[in-house]
């Protein structure tokens, strides 16, 4: 009788243990990444020259939307874990804010190819929309097309009438508001159809771009590193496609382990949707050799002004 009663008491303290722990490897891994993505930022604002070049202009945007899609999906993370439910009302625009920005990195990728093909084939003679005066008109084209299509597929749900949206608690995940068939199913197709766009792209700005680099006799470094960039924006593409990978691999963890669905689901968020949005921006930034010099500037800079503050 006794090891009767104590069972559900040392399931929930291992539950409990396996909470702390997993919100103690998300909250550090994300504050490092808002402290890297913070400091780019303000090397973007405080420098103009960075503001005047539309690559730069993409680049900044690539880390407002990553920052903005980690924020709400560790916060959607962390209600999970400590079993926070609230109204439909407010669980909604979270999910809307997380699966646009998810679905918007791939569009920034494809305006960042499509913006180095510009520089490379119009040097002199831009398009209006790919000066850095006008990039605005492709930010706000990237933002409305992310966000039209998840309206869409919470109109396309038909919501139980004995739930409230207003007052009947839920648990704030995809599957508690985005739950029918066609919605999946709709979810499922634009997925398809933005990364399949997105590779198109990348692989004809990549083509071209290789093509250029044999017909030039002059010139040709610029031309190859814009190559490499279009390059390493396919590498980016498929950080993100790590993410749909998730269904495959929580199956083969729990048929090769005898790990909780939650744990395996933890694992996938991590190494698969975590992981990939932090080394994105990072391997970008950290490549151009402008930036870095100016982040380490950033750094050195800032260690001065302690070490006299820690000797005194």
């Amino acid at each position: 009788m006794q090891n009767l009663t104590e069972l559900p008491v040392n399931a929930t303290s291992q539950r409990s243990l396996s909470v702390i722990i997993k919100v103690c490897v998300v909250i550090p891994f994300f504050c490092i990444f808002l402290c890297c993505i913070f400091v780019m930022l303000y090397i973007f604002a405080s420098h103009r020259q960075f503001m005047d070049s539309s690559r730069y202009i993409l680049f900044a945007h690539m880390l407002i939307n990553d920052t903005l899609q980690l924020l709400s999906s560790v916060m959607l993370f962390l209600f999970v874990m400590g079993r926070v439910n609230f109204a439909i009302v407010y669980c909604v625009p979270m999910l809307l804010i997380s699966t646009a920005t998810f679905q918007n990195t791939p569009l920034i990728l494809a305006a960042m190819s499509l913006e180095r093909y510009v520089a490379i084939f119009y040097p002199l003679h831009r398009p209006t929309a790919w000066r850095s005066d006008r990039i605005w008109i492709i930010v706000l084209s990237l933002w409305s097309i992310s966000f039209v299509f998840p309206i869409i597929e919470y109109l396309l749900g038909r919501q139980d009438p004995a739930v409230d949206v207003f007052s009947t608690p839920v648990v704030c995940k995809t599957t508690a508001v985005n739950s029918s068939p066609i919605q999946r199913l709709f979810r499922a197709a634009v997925n398809v159809l933005f990364f399949a766009v997105v590779a198109v792209i990348i692989l004809f700005t990549y083509v071209r771009i290789l093509l250029e680099t044999r017909k030039l006799r002059q010139d040709k470094v610029s031309v190859n590193k814009a190559m490499h960039t279009v390059l390493l924006h396919g590498f980016q593409l498929l950080l993100c496609i790590l993410a749909f990978t998730h269904p495959v691999t929580e199956i083969l963890i729990t048929m090769s382990s005898n790990w909780l669905a939650e744990d395996s689901a933890f694992l996938n968020y991590f190494c698969f949707i975590l992981i990939p949005r932090f080394l994105s921006p990072l391997i970008y930034g950290f490549r151009d050799q402008s930036l870095r010099a100016h982040i380490s500037k950033t750094f050195h800079s800032s260690s001065k002004k302690v070490r006299p503050h820690v000797g005194h």
